[in-house]
């Protein structure tokens, strides 16, 4: 394996931690462990690099070695809870979530735009039939989600543009194809009314509604959603019931998020200690 050399003209990247991420996500594509081999072939680098740094990951906890296989820890989970909770987003959300779910029956999530893919920072999820599982973490592609086109719209449109070019890092096939000027046209419709709603775009049997979250200025920061199963839930009480309890607790994760930003971070006192 030869390694692949990103040639960053900026003279400040640091080609090794690159090569370390590329390693973390080499081991987070499903997997329980891979074999020294096969992590350097998924992470694009030479056997020997590759070895070096599962050794050093594993120094740090965050890779576990045992019988020539190398699996994550647990201890990732503290990389990407550090933005969640660095965000506010899960503070202000997860109590509303829980009561969201009480209240229609569904599992309820909360994501963020990053790049042309929406990721989810706080979701509350209930046993149903199940299409495509979703966790914390996991991404989608923003434009054939409700929380991605609530996000996508308030974009500017020269952003909006910049936004989709950016390939998906989602790895998911969607159920449908994306007619750029027909989703021009609904994230308008979108920005209008407050919400978005898809059916069954995503994957088969899939159909949510969202609505915005705002931050400081009424910038819109995350989308929360009511995601459902076509065979359980119709697009009628989705938009009828579910759509106008989930407007309230937009507007509660709203207005907990301004308060919370409202104070100096070295005051907040994390959820966890509660």
């Amino acid at each position: 394996m030869r390694e692949t050399g990103r040639h960053r003209t900026s003279p400040d990247f640091v080609e090794a931690v690159a090569r370390g991420l590329d390693v973390i996500r080499a081991l987070g594509t499903g997997a329980p462990s891979l074999a020294l081999s096969e992590v350097a072939d998924r992470a694009g680098l030479a056997r020997p690099t590759a070895h070096r740094i599962l050794l050093t990951l594993a120094d740090l906890g965050y890779v576990r070695a045992e019988q020539g296989a190398f699996s994550l820890t647990p201890r990732v989970l503290d990389l990407g809870l550090a933005y969640v909770t660095a965000s506010g987003v899960w503070d202000a959300a997860h109590h509303h979530l829980r009561q969201l779910v009480d209240r229609t029956g569904e599992s309820c999530s909360v994501a963020q735009l990053d790049g042309s893919d929406v990721v989810y920072v706080a979701r509350v999820a209930v046993p149903k039939l199940v299409t495509l599982r979703a966790d914390v973490g996991t991404r989608f592609p923003a434009a054939v989600t409700s929380l991605g086109k609530v996000l996508l719209a308030d974009l500017p449109a020269d952003e909006l543009h910049r936004v989709l070019d950016v390939p998906s890092r989602s790895g998911v096939t969607t159920a449908a194809p994306v007619d750029p000027a027909a989703l021009e046209e609904e994230l308008a419709r979108v920005r209008d009314q407050g919400w978005a709603a898809t059916d069954q775009l995503l994957a088969p049997a899939v159909r949510s509604v969202a609505a915005p979250v705002r931050g400081a200025g009424e910038r819109v920061v995350a989308a929360v959603n009511v995601n459902a199963h076509a065979l359980e839930t119709s697009m009628e009480t989705l938009v009828e019931h579910h759509l106008p309890l989930l407007l309230e607790t937009a507007a509660a994760i709203s207005a907990d998020l301004a308060r919370l930003q409202a104070v100096p971070s070295e005051l907040r006192v994390p959820s966890s200690w509660r």
